[in-house]
This record gives structure tokens, sequence and C-alpha cells, in this order.
């Protein structure tokens, strides 16, 4: 037998294990009162895993409990963000599951109790989600709040986490008694699931056919080139907390010099690596030359980000958009006064909750510029405020703006929080020529109110920091275009002035303040020119390009296109 070659002993067993998906990540959100996400990579999360519930995938999820959520935002009398803990019950929204585990962290026992919730497909299909709860009284008093915080506390504690959540995760596969033909790694927070697969492999095959084994078992994607998103450990505190069997080596081939990386675990043992963009491909084969690198560009899920007006709008057009929303790309033939109907009635509800909540003074008149992001240096959410004369100068000259913001920084990125508070206080320079609000803890209810209200969404990354952006997709799915930098989805997306419009286009040269004044400078260009002159003069020629971002961008840029390739590209042929 030839290395890297299967033996029939392999390969009885792989026939014997289920055709099922393991979909580990440490973050799922799929409902906005359920706060067990953050962020972008939770809700891709939910997405994909109620794809694979229309498409009646046999799956199972694990993630993490997160008794505490990620925070609940709230504002001083400076508006500089604070954190307080999410108030929900598990026992109201989960079902407690007889499943108990247990993991070592450092040589003692942590216990984990199981929740669940079953997602449930257009066709009835269902597919639990498993998360996983430390707050057990065999626990000591740290180990209980292990499953608390979401991406809180530091590395200790975020090392603790991961390992609950890739070796205890998969104990829960085991007492399952499944035993599934891919395990797939969504980032890099479950990869110590490798070393617990591996020891349970060695057990039965020598050390060739389990590494051959191991990377046909395992999948993983990388959602993002900022080195944040990577997780980095000192080896020995690695070593100290993962008191492994026979995989030591596979942490040691992770690490270089004294720093371990929990990406490297991921792709060093997978058969299967993707990014998230075509772009995105490109960043992560330079970030890691050594590795064969696909992509998947990702989607959304029609069914939860279409908002109620064009859900019965697409009822009215399309008999099946619901199962498959490839269907969408026939939206050419809905009328355009339809089609502004249903946005008047989505962007009335998200005035009237903005003036409800924050006693603003929107109308539903003025053309909306919607900007929602996490709270971070790289996102540049205040390029838009470069030039805060020559925006209300297009505002009085041009036609009136009104603007909503909203997101999150990290509880540690003091930046983050600045930059928020800058913008909080914006509304001060512009005297009433300009309206804007800052919403206050961004959630899935707030995103889905927002991509579906506004009149474009703004997106304005640093090249070639975007992996994706999902964002622009919920939006394309409620017809509203995007004003985005060219970068991760939207290079894909992207036909100017038909779907929406390119910032500056997708090179772009000189220091980070030069490329920030070009950028800021196309930006009040193509709202001067373009884009508000269209919204005001002519009703039915913005909403042809409304109609385009559903047809065109929606129709592709769904979950259900992405889980495909996935079971194609992933799946079956990996």
């Amino acid at each position: 037998m030839n290395k890297g070659e299967i033996s029939s002993k392999q390969s009885d067993f792989l026939a014997k294990r289920s055709p099922l998906i393991a979909y580990f990540s440490m973050e799922i959100g799929f409902k906005s009162e359920i706060p067990t996400y953050s962020g972008g990579l939770g809700v891709l999360a939910g997405d994909t895993i109620k794809a694979f519930a229309d498409l009646n995938v046999k799956a199972i999820a694990i993630t993490l409990l997160s008794r505490k959520g990620y925070f609940y935002q709230q504002f001083d009398e400076n508006d500089f963000q604070n954190e307080k803990d999410y108030e929900w019950n598990p026992e109201e929204a989960l079902e407690k599951t007889d499943i108990q585990v247990k993991t070592h962290i450092e040589g003692r026992e942590v216990h984990i109790d199981v929740w669940k919730y079953n997602i449930k497909g257009v066709n009835g299909h269902e597919i639990p989600i498993y998360f996983l709860d430390t707050k057990n009284e065999k626990n000591n008093p740290d180990d209980q709040k292990l499953t608390d915080h979401l991406y809180g506390g530091d590395l200790n504690y975020r090392l603790q986490q991961e390992i609950i959540l890739g070796r205890g995760g998969m104990k829960v596969v085991d007492a399952l008694k499944i035993h599934p033909n891919k395990f797939h790694l969504n980032e890099g927070h479950a990869a110590f699931l490798i070393t617990e697969l591996y020891d349970e492999l060695r057990d039965q095959f020598e050390e060739e056919e389990t590494r051959i084994l191991l990377k046909q078992l395992c999948s993983f994607t990388t959602h993002t080139p900022v080195p944040a998103g990577h997780d980095s450990f000192d080896k020995q505190m690695v070593f100290d907390k993962i008191k492994v069997r026979s995989s030591s080596h596979l942490l040691d081939e992770a690490c270089e010099g004294n720093s371990f990386s929990i990406t490297k675990l991921a792709m060093n043992n997978s058969s299967y690596i993707n990014a998230v963009s075509r772009k995105h491909q490109q960043v992560t084969k330079g970030m890691f030359p050594q590795h064969k690198i696909d992509y998947v560009t990702n989607g959304v899920h029609s069914l939860t980000w279409t908002g109620k007006n064009y859900a019965a709008l697409f009822d009215k057009y399309f008999v099946d958009w619901r199962s498959n929303p490839m269907q969408l790309r026939n939206a050419l033939g809905i009328p355009l006064n339809e089609i502004i109907d249903a946005h008047k009635k989505a962007k009335q509800e998200l005035i009237d909750f903005v003036n409800t909540t924050m006693n603003a003074g929107f109308s539903e008149e003025t053309f909306t510029i919607g900007f929602a992001r996490r709270a971070t240096a790289y996102k540049r959410a205040e390029l838009l405020f470069s030039d805060i004369e020559r925006l209300k100068s297009i505002s009085q000259n041009v036609g009136n703006i009104q603007i909503i913001f909203s997101g999150k920084a990290h509880p540690r990125d003091q930046q983050g929080k600045e930059i928020i508070q800058r913008i909080k206080k914006l509304s001060e320079q512009f005297n009433g020529s300009i309206k804007l609000v800052f919403l206050e803890n961004y959630n899935m209810f707030i995103g889905h109110l927002l991509t579906s209200g506004v009149d474009i969404w703004l997106n304005t990354p640093k090249r070639p920091l975007e992996a994706s952006g999902t964002s622009g997709m919920k939006a394309a799915h409620n017809g509203v275009p995007s004003l985005s930098v060219l970068d991760g989805w939207w290079i894909e997306g992207c036909i100017e002035g038909v779907t929406g419009w390119a910032i500056n286009g997708e090179q772009s040269y000189g220091s980070d303040e030069e490329i920030d004044k070009k950028d800021a400078e196309d930006i009040y260009t193509k709202l001067e020119q373009n884009i508000i002159p269209l919204y005001y003069n002519d009703k039915e020629e913005y909403a042809k390009v409304m109609r385009n971002a559903i047809a065109i961008n929606a129709s592709y840029f769904n979950t259900s296109r992405m889980a495909k390739q996935y079971l194609v590209r992933t799946y079956i042929q990996n």
C-alpha cells in the first residue's frame, strides 16, 4: 500500500460510519431571544443549520450554552459602551437532555450537561443543536462558569472553553452513539476535537492509518484574515491544560516556537479547508501557503432574513422560493410598484421603531443609510463622516439624508468603544441638518429591521480584511442595494449601478490615510451624483436596482446554494 492510500480496513471503517455531519461552532445564532451568538459567525452557523434542515441533510450541531450570552450593550452618560450579562433562562427555551459527559482540564474532571434545540426545516426535517453547559454541581465554582460568557474572560478562559467545545463535544457525539462520516469545524475554536478523535482512532489503527482517517473525517472553514480571529496560546499553557493520551505530536505540529495556533491544528488535520469568498481564498492562501484552500462563498437563510412584506410578495409570484431560493431570480418579473410598496411597508416599521425607541423624528420619506457592523478599527465605521461639511452639503443640496448605525465593540476593544462613542456624539455636529441615531444592543431582531428597512446598505471595511460579510446579502433579500468596498462577497455580487455601487474599485494603493481619503471621496461622489438623485428623482429606476438586488444577489447568496456546495465539495468528495 502506497503512502496516503486507504487500506481495506480503513475503507470498511469509513463505510460503517453514519452518513451524518457533526457541525461544531463556538456560537450558533438562530433566534434573537436565545443569545448564544455574538454576531456574523454565529448567525451564519444558525443559517447553515437551517439550510441543512430545509435540504433534509442528516446532521447535528454542537455549541456552547453561553448562559450569560455575549453581552447586553448599554451606554453611560458619556456615550461609552458598558457590558451587562444577558438575562435568559435555558429551561424556557431549550430541552434538558439526560446526557452527561466529562472531559479533563489540567487533570481534573469537568462535568458537562447537555441541552437541545431542534431546528425544523420547511419540509419538517429536524436537526438538533446540542448546547454544552458546565453549570454542574460536581464542578468547582470556577468550572461552573466556563460556559457562561461567549468569548468572555482572558486567554485562559477561552482555552478552557475551546477544550470543552472540542473534546467535550466529541464526548457528546460518542454518548449519542452516532458515528459521523464528517466533522465540520466552523472556525478553529472546535479544533481540539481533533485530539479526541485521534485518540479514539489510534486505539484501532497504526499511526499512518490514523492520520489518513483523521483528515478524511475532518473539514475546516476559516472565516477571517484578521489575526484576532486565529486564536493563539502559550504552548506550555496548552500542554498543561490538555492531558492527551497519544496525540501530543498533533499539538506540537501546530506550534511555532512557544506559540500554539488553533488554526494550524485544524488545517493540519483536515482533508478540506475552505475560505468564505473567492477573495478570502486568495488572502488565506497567502497566510497559509502550505495548505490547499478552496472557497465556498457565504450566504444567508432566505426565509429567516426576508421581511414579511417581501415574503408575501414572493409567495404571490413564486411557488417554492422558501425551499428553493433560486426562484428569486424570477423577481425581474415583479412589477416595480409592488417592489416599491413592499419596501415602503418595511421602512415604515423601521422608522416607527427608531422614533419610538430613540425619539429621533425620522421620516419615512427621507433617504436612509444603514450601517451595522462589529465596532472595530478595520471596519472603518467613521469613514462616512470623514468630511462632515461635505455630507451636510449633499443632504442640503441633493436630497435629505438620515443615518442609522448599530453594532457592538468587543468588551476588551477600547478603540472600538471609542469609535462608537464618537459616532454617537456626531449628531451634535449636524445641527439637525442630518438625523443620526445609534441603535444599542445590536442583535438579530435589530439586524432584520435594519437590513429590510433602510434604502442603502453601507459597508466600508479596510481591504482585504472582509472575508465575506453577510449583512449586505440580508439587505439584498429585501431589495436593499449595497454601497460597499469591493471586498469579500461584494466583489462577486456587485454589478455597478445594477445591483448596487462599489466604493473606489477593488484595488487601492497608498498609505492608510490616502486610501481612507480616496474611499471617502468616492462615497460622497456616488451619493451625490448617482444614488441620492436616483432615489429622489426617479423612484422606478431606483426600484429596478432594488429588484436586481433580489433577482441577482439574493437568488445566489443564500445558504441553500452554500449548503449544496458544501455537500458536494466537503462532505461527499472529501
